[in-house]
């Protein structure tokens, strides 16, 4: 079952950019919180809750101060400074319970190739999968057991069984990881003077 977590969140008022500067001052970032067939919130969270987030996916129990019942919701987005290295504003989608919704999974993959053992990369090039299914089914994670890759093989989407009651929207043929062969370096063989030397002196 998926991790849930709780938060608390503070009321913001739109359009007060000095109230913005004046939270984010005392470590507070703002968020949207959105979905279908809710009304949209607008609120501060405190910038710890964010960092402290668990790993993988996770649902969010928000707690706004003034509103009696939390929302329950995801984490959509995080945008960056443009240095990328601090958060400056978080977006949240609400879920409703038994409805479906599309959310992004982190691909783990577990096991070691069997063509490590002959030289191989094991190279993995889809971190995320998409994926449909109700919040309470919401995986954190899909493990992805790779022992049995031995060299030149390929793992693609549509190789991947899916948790019970979850559906894999990525496209079957997009490539999860593969097991490169090891590069051959070609040397030339250098030709001894000797054997070039009476060409040279013919001409």
């Amino acid at each position: 079952m998926v991790q849930r977590i709780q938060w608390k969140a503070l009321k913001r008022e739109v359009g007060k950019k000095s109230e913005v500067k004046e939270y984010r001052r005392k470590g507070y970032l703002p968020v949207e919180i959105y979905g279908k067939g809710h009304e949209n919130a607008h609120a501060y969270i405190y910038w710890k809750d964010l960092a402290d987030r668990p790993h993988g996916t996770f649902l969010i129990d928000l707690h706004i101060e003034g509103e009696e019942e939390p929302r329950i919701c995801i984490l959509k987005d995080i945008q960056y400074n443009y240095l990328g290295d601090q958060p400056i504003h978080v977006d949240l989608y609400e879920v409703t319970f038994g409805v479906e919704l599309d959310v992004e999974i982190p691909i783990e993959l577990v096991g070691t190739p069997k063509g490590l053992e002959k030289g191989g990369l094991l190279e993995q090039h889809l971190h995320t999968l998409t994926v449909r299914t109700v919040p309470r089914k919401i995986p954190e994670k899909i493990e992805v057991d790779v022992s049995n890759l031995d060299l030149g093989d390929v793992l693609h989407v549509a190789d991947i069984k899916p948790p019970e009651d979850v559906k894999i929207m990525t496209p079957g043929d997009e490539v999860v990881a593969v097991v490169v062969e090891p590069e051959v370096e070609t040397v030339e063989e250098e030709v001894p003077e000797e054997a070039i030397a009476p060409e040279e002196e013919a001409k």
